[in-house]
C-alpha cells in the first residue's frame, strides 16, 4: 500500500491551488509500483479543500482513497516539494501490518515536546548501521506538530459588557467554523450522524468570522469579530493516546538480513540510550504478537510432546513404548534448525508453528514401526527379531508416505509474492525436519525399541 502525505497547509483546488493535479501525479508517476484509479474530480471544482492529513493519491485529476502498490518488495519513503509519499509491500496478514511502536510521554503531556523526542529516536535509530548498511529501515512518524492553524481568543470582558454568554460564543464557533454534534437518525437499517457546521466557502477565510452573530441580553445581535480574535498559529493536527497516554505512532522494518527479533532489540537497546526520563515504548501489531509469542513457544512444545506422551502410553498401555517414539522428535527438530540455517531463514512465530508439527509428525513415523514390532513381539518373537521384522515391513511405506508429504511442502519452500516470508520460514522447516526424520531417524527406532522393551515384562499403564 502507498500513502501521500501532503506538505502542512496545502490547499487543493483544479482552478487554483497550491498543489496541483500535476505534482500529485508527477509523485505517482516516478514509481512504477504505484497504480490506482481515477475519480470524479467534480468535488474539488467548487472550493479549495484544506488537506490536513493522509490521503491517498490517484494517477488522473483527482484525490480519492485509494492508492496500490503492485511491484514494490520492501517499504520505500522519499520527501519531495509537495509532501512525503510512503509506499510499502503487501503484509502476510492484513490485519497485522509492519511493526508499529507508539512513543508514550508518561510524565509530560506536551505534543511538541513529545515531536522533538520522537525526532531524536528516529534519528539515532538511523544511525544504527551494520557493514554500512542501516539496521532498521523505513523509520517515520505522522506526528506533526507545526501544521498550521488559526487560534481563536475571546475576549470575555467585552463579551459580559456587552451582554453575551460565553457560552454562545464558543457554541456559534464550534457550529460554524467547526462542526457541532445535534443528533442520529435512522434511515433503511443504518444509523447516520447529524452534524452542523457553515459551507466550507463560508469559513475559508479568518474575516468570514465577522458574519457570524451571536444575540445579546437586550437582544442586539452582536458579531463575533468584535469579540473573537483571529491569529495564525500552528500546532498539532491530531493527538493520538494509547493506553491513556499521549503518544506517537513510529513505523518502520527491520533490514533484509536482519530477523524481526534482533530488530526489536535494536530498537529497545537505542530507545533506553536515547529517551529521557518520562518516556517509554509500547509495542503493538505484529511486534507486540511477536513480543507475547516469545515466551509462549516453550510451553507450547512441552504441552504437545507431553500430549503425544500420554496419548501413546493409553494406546499401547506401557510407559517405555511411547519414550521410544518421543525420541524420534529430536531428529526432526534438529533437521528444521538444520535447513533454516543454511537458507538462512530467521528462527520467527511461522518457524515455530512447524515445530510443533514436527512433533506429530516425527511421531507418527516412529508409531508405523512400533506398531508392528509390538505385534511381532506379541506373535512370540524377540525384542530384536521384532524391531527388525516391523522395520523391514514398515520402511517402504514409511519413506513413501514421508516423500510425499515432503513434496507437498516444497511450494511453501519456493514461495514468492506477498506473505512469502511466513511461508518459506514454516515449509523450510518442516522440509528440513521430515528429511532428516525420515532418513536418519528411522534407523534409530528399532534400536529404541530394542533397548526399552528388552526381554522383560513390563507394567500396564
Amino acid at each position: 500500500d502507498g500513502l501521500f502525505l501532503c506538505a502542512d497547509g496545502v490547499l487543493f483546488n483544479e482552478s487554483k491551488a497550491h498543489l496541483t493535479v500535476d505534482d500529485v501525479a508527477a509523485v505517482v508517476d516516478a514509481h512504477a509500483c504505484l497504480s490506482a484509479v481515477v475519480a470524479d474530480p467534480a468535488r474539488f471544482k467548487s472550493r479549495p479543500v484544506y488537506v490536513p492529513s493522509l490521503f491517498k493519491v490517484v494517477k488522473g485529476r483527482a484525490v480519492i482513497p485509494l492508492l496500490s502498490s503492485s511491484a514494490c518488495d520492501t517499504a520505500t519513503s522519499a520527501q519531495t516539494q509537495v509532501g512525503l509519499h510512503v509506499v510499502c509491500a503487501a503484509y502476510p496478514v492484513p490485519a497485522l501490518a509492519q511493526s508499529v511502536l507508539y512513543l508514550q510521554a508518561r510524565d509530560d503531556d506536551d505534543p511538541v515536546r513529545l515531536g522533538k523526542v520522537t525526532d531524536e529516536l528516529i534519528a539515532a535509530l538511523g544511525k544504527e548501521t551494520k557493514d554500512g548498511k542501516p539496521l532498521i529501515v523505513g523509520l517515520r512518524s505522522f506526528l506533526r506538530t507545526t501544521v498550521p492553524q488559526y487560534a481563536a481568543e475571546v475576549d470575555e470582558v467585552r463579551a459580559m459588557t456587552l451582554g453575551v454568554p460565553l457560552p454562545e460564543i464558543y457554541e456559534a464557533l464550534q457550529a460554524t467554523i467547526g462542526a457541532a454534534y445535534v443528533n442520529d437518525f435512522n434511515r433503511s437499517g443504518r444509523t447516520y450522524r447529524v452534524l452542523m457546521q457553515a459551507e466550507p466557502s463560508e469559513r475559508m477565510d479568518p474575516s468570514d468570522v465577522g458574519r457570524i452573530h451571536v444575540r445579546s441580553a437586550d437582544g442586539r445581535m452582536i458579531p463575533l469579530s468584535t469579540l473573537v480574535r483571529i491569529k495564525p498559529s500552528s500546532g498539532p493536527e491530531q493527538v493520538e493516546r494509547y493506553n491513556g497516554f499521549v503518544a506517537a505512532r513510529v513505523m518502520g522494518s527491520g533490514a533484509a538480513d536482519l530477523s524481526s527479533s534482533e530488530a526489536l532489540r535494536v530498537v529497545e537497546e537505542v530507545a533506553e540510550r536515547t529517551l529521557p526520563e518520562g518516556y517509554q515504548l509500547d509495542w503493538t501489531a505484529q511486534a507486540l504478537q511477536e513480543k507475547r509469542s516469545a515466551t509462549s513457544a516453550l510451553p507450547a512444545f512441552l504441552m504437545a510432546l507431553t500430549m503425544v506422551f500420554l496419548i501413546l502410553a493409553a494406546l499401547y498401555e506401557k510407559w517405555s513404548l511411547p519414550i521410544g517414539v518421543i525420541l524420534t522428535v529430536p531428529f526432526a527438530l534438529l533437521g528444521a534448525l538444520i535447513a533454516i540455517w543454511v537458507r538462512g531463514t530467521p528462527n520467527d512465530l511461522y518457524f515455530q508453528i512447524g515445530l510443533v508439527t514436527l512433533i506429530g509428525l516425527a511421531a507418527k513415523n516412529a508409531i508405523l514401526i512400533v506398531e508392528f514390532a509390538v505385534k511381532a513381539r506379541d506373535a512370540g518373537k524377540s525384542a530384536a527379531e521384532a524391531a527388525i521384522e516391523a522395520a523391514r515391513v514398515r520402511f517402504r511405506p514409511l519413506v513413501m508416505t514421508s516423500m510425499a508429504f515432503v513434496l507437498g511442502v516444497i511450494p511453501l519452500v519456493l514461495a514468492s509474492g506477498a506473505g512469502a516470508g511466513a511461508r518459506r520460514s514454516m515449509g523450510t522447516g518442516v522440509f528440513g525436519g521430515m528429511l532428516l526424520d525420515t532418513f536418519v531417524a528411522t534407523l534409530f527406532i528399532p534400536l529404541f525399541f530394542k533397548i526399552l522393551t528388552g526381554d522383560r515384562k513390563e507394567p500396564r499403564a
